[in-house]
């Protein structure tokens, strides 16, 4: 599959608004509607385009604190842990990494008694899991989507 730069520029448009209509993403792309909606199918089809969602702000939904949680696991497998932890509520990203820790999670709650019990109840408690270390977010910022930046991809 060859992503060339009008398909990289599709994805640019869509990784900043995914709700945009085929005829605007065209208009943008300077290509016709036809072309347009081929190449998004194109790109669904060959699994480059994943997914369309929205961008949730946490803090209207009264989630006001975040934490990065890290997490090092014992001799239980990766996968079944990662599926364990994600199940978890208000545990939004599970993500393993390399070196001396086995996963960081991006966790949000109401207000620090909750994020607590959710680290220690839920997270520090479960089998398999060795320690854990937290991180609380004072800012976030979003950076470059794979997709906003069409000019800095490789060729």
């Amino acid at each position: 599959m060859t992503v060339d730069r009008i398909d990289r520029a599709i994805i640019a448009e869509l990784s900043v608004d995914a709700r945009l209509s085929v005829r605007t993403i065209a208009e943008r792309v300077h290509i016709s509607r036809t072309a347009a909606h081929a190449r998004v199918q194109r790109l669904i089809a060959d699994g480059v385009l994943t997914s369309f969602a929205a961008q949730v702000d946490r803090k209207a939904l009264g989630l006001n604190v975040t934490a990065l949680v890290i997490v090092k696991i014992g001799n239980v497998p990766w996968p079944t842990m990662a599926a364990a932890l994600a199940a978890l509520p208000f545990v939004e990203r599970v993500q393993s990494v390399s070196g001396d820790v086995d996963f960081v999670l991006t966790v949000s709650a109401q207000d620090n008694e909750q994020l607590s019990a959710v680290i220690l109840s839920q997270i520090h408690s479960m089998p398999g899991v060795v320690s854990t270390r937290s991180h609380l977010v004072l800012d976030e910022r979003v950076g470059t989507t794979p997709g906003s930046a069409p000019d800095v991809w490789p060729v």
